[in-house]
């Protein structure tokens, strides 16, 4: 049996030019972005998951799903889990307009 050897970056190459896998990947980095924001914050907070769980009235797995990316949370959530960890949830829609430049519309979450 004759095997040939690929490299990665070819393989790699062969899949960025699949639309649908650079959809998913841009999913998945996004969340994953998110789980490293909220792990930052809670760390920040110097609060335990314990704690946070508590604070949203919720169980501690419930706070290791959010913070593990198992979850797809509402901006409910996200709020909740801002108030508990003592700080401040901002969302934005950001825009490039045809001269390149970035337009943001930021929103401030509150009650």
């Amino acid at each position: 049996m004759n095997r040939r050897n690929i490299p990665v970056t070819e393989i790699f190459e062969q899949w960025l030019s699949n639309p649908g896998f650079v959809t998913e990947c841009n999913a998945v980095e996004a969340e994953n972005a998110l789980s490293d924001i909220l792990l930052q914050t809670r760390s920040h907070s110097g609060l335990t998951r314990a704690q946070v769980a508590q604070r949203m009235q919720t169980s501690a797995a419930s706070v290791a799903r959010l913070e593990g990316g198992d979850a797809n949370p509402s901006l409910r959530t996200l709020h909740r889990y801002a108030e508990a960890t003592g700080t401040r949830l901002r969302v934005s829609f950001e825009q490039s307009d045809k001269s390149g430049e970035s337009m943001t519309y930021p929103i401030t979450v509150t009650d």
